[in-house]
């Protein structure tokens, strides 16, 4: 019996076409939280920028893909940061060697060294809010837990050498979410389900991206999108329809849930 389930934002809950959640998935929501079952959110985006959800209501957040959890809408359970010597590492190599436009994601704030024509084109498909241009100095000693690296995947060797105790977890050909080595979706629905008392084997989860894959293997049923590339379909249980084409009412459906 599934008693929680976990959702991917962009690409699985919300539509890359529309920027809106599905009037058939809002509709699968309200039926799960009125059967008791509990649905959580577990994303790469930091909570602050959860900005295409409207007024749907979550019982936890897996944000920045595991590495800062926490249950309803701000109980933190779980945080897991990049070490300060990949951070100091990575600033001298963008001040030396070579430059590319970064995020650093802290606790509350998110900040960029400078952006161009590839990051707003990654921000208008996501309808992400653009963070604000800072310095790399005022990034030295600050606590950071996640960077949205714009490097290529044939760039992504070289500059993951420098970012030692950290991983690449790519879902876009254009720029990759690194996080603290071990930090993952799975270790967030862990910690979540661990709050919660629920087994893993009662758990479900959606997701689309290659940083959905951990966790598509390790849910009691991993659904795959039918938008998702096929090496993240190869792990899950169920591929499903898009999200376009009412994904997740149709495979909550399919597995007699809804």
């Amino acid at each position: 019996m599934v008693k929680a389930i976990f959702f991917d934002i962009d690409g699985t809950l919300v539509s890359f076409k529309t920027h809106e959640v599905p009037r058939s998935t809002i509709d699968a929501l309200d039926i799960l939280r009125k059967k008791g079952i509990k649905v959580f959110i577990a994303t790469g985006r930091h909570y602050s920028s959860i900005n295409n959800l409207g007024d749907l209501k979550f019982d936890g957040y897996v944000t920045l893909n595991g590495g800062y959890c926490f249950a309803g809408e701000d109980k933190v359970i779980y945080k897991h940061s990049i070490p300060d010597r990949d951070i100091d590492a990575l600033i001298r190599y963008l001040e030396t060697e070579e430059s590319f436009p970064c995020a650093f994601v802290q606790e509350k704030e998110i900040f960029m060294n400078y952006k161009d024509e590839t990051v707003e084109e990654i921000f208008n498909m996501l309808n992400f809010p653009e963070p604000p241009i800072r310095p790399l100095s005022e990034m030295k000693g600050k606590t950071v837990y996640q960077l949205v690296s714009f490097f290529t995947a044939e760039q992504e060797k070289k500059i993951m050498s420098i970012l030692s105790h950290c991983e690449s977890t790519r879902w876009n050909p254009l720029f990759t979410d690194v996080v603290p080595a071990g930090s993952s979706k799975r270790i967030g629905i862990d910690k979540m389900l661990e709050y919660f008392k629920i087994p893993l084997k009662e758990c479900m989860a959606f997701g689309d991206g290659g940083n959905d894959i951990a966790m598509l293997q390790h849910a009691g049923i991993g659904v795959a999108m039918g938008n998702a590339d096929d090496d993240v379909k190869q792990y899950a249980d169920y591929v499903t329809d898009s999200v376009d084409e009412d994904g997740i009412f149709k495979a909550l459906k399919f597995h007699n849930i809804i």
